[in-house]
């Protein structure tokens, strides 16, 4: 049973409270959803304005919600995770949006933490003990996964896709429309922020076990979460893609030529070994090419910033 501890309750904490909105996607949550409602209510009466995004649900997810004073967002069909917290982060009326989850396992008492942080980053982000809330065999792919970015990104990211965030609603409204609607949002966000030259705050958390229910995430949201991380990467900075493959492919191609030679005794330039190089030029100069888009996307940005 997760408890909210009592908060600070003098005016200034009580503005920063009001200063933030709490944004939790729900998918047929009905049973875990009134205890979270529940921890929430503190901050909730010193101003906090909490969303409940009601992903299609065809259980009562979004008659608790209301009942226990969320404001409530419905989706008519289940639109996915990332399609949810967008809705949410909309709609939030304050200037700091929290992510949080629906099924128990974030501890309301870290939110201080998390929003404490923003004082000196652009997101922070909540670092879930190790192999916390992951099954055992989605754990090879999450280490697949946080190796992968972290090449790409070329820093150290402690948890790659926790769900419980903090960041200004501003800077979310500008990486709305890059985020894809599954689960991949928080980690497209998270790479995205960083190429950016965005600060990131990672911040220690608690984690629960889940309150009702089982976890929705599927062995493809894995596989559709690497091909985002090379997406962003790509958008951002295309040469960290491109130049690797180009090299490999290079590479490929005049090893193919040194054994087909040596096999053959005399100096000899196979077809396939053409088209790998030849292959090989291509991509660096579509990586050129897109590294050029990429920047006159970013000033464009920034000037309509």
């Amino acid at each position: 049973m997760i408890t909210a501890e009592p908060l600070p309750a003098s005016q200034t904490e009580t503005a920063e409270y009001a200063n933030i909105a709490l944004v939790i996607p729900a998918f047929n949550e009905q049973e875990s959803l009134p205890q979270v409602l529940q921890t929430l209510h503190t901050w909730r009466q010193r101003g906090a304005q909490v969303i409940v995004v009601d992903d299609g649900s065809t259980d009562a997810t979004a008659r608790v919600a209301a009942e226990s004073g969320a404001q409530v967002i419905r989706h008519r069909r289940n639109r996915g995770y990332g399609a949810s917290l967008k809705s949410g982060i909309r709609a939030a009326e304050r200037a700091i949006v929290v992510t949080f989850d629906a099924d128990g396992q974030f501890d309301p008492n870290d939110i201080e933490k998390l929003t404490r942080a923003l004082a000196d980053s652009d997101m922070a982000v909540g670092v879930r003990p190790k192999g916390a809330g992951s099954p055992t065999l989605r754990k090879p792919g999450k280490w697949l996964l946080g190796k992968t970015a972290n090449y790409l990104a070329q820093t150290h990211i402690p948890d790659l896709n926790c769900g419980f965030r903090a960041l200004p609603v501003e800077t979310a409204l500008r990486f709305l429309n890059l985020l894809p609607n599954g689960f991949s949002f928080t980690t497209t966000l998270t790479l995205a922020m960083f190429q950016d030259g965005y600060n990131v705050a990672y911040v220690p958390i608690t984690v629960h076990p889940r309150a009702a229910g089982k976890s929705r995430v599927r062995v493809a949201d894995g596989f559709n979460t690497l091909l985002l991380i090379i997406r962003i990467i790509a958008l951002f900075d295309p040469l960290k893609v491109f130049l690797p493959a180009s090299a490999l492919l290079f590479l490929a191609g005049i090893g193919y030529w040194a054994l087909d030679s040596f096999a053959l005794g005399r100096w000899n330039i196979p077809s396939g070994a053409v088209i790998l190089i030849v292959s090989a030029i291509m991509v660096f100069m579509f990586g050129i090419l897109a590294d050029q888009v990429s920047a006159m996307r970013r000033q464009q940005t920034e000037t309509s910033d």
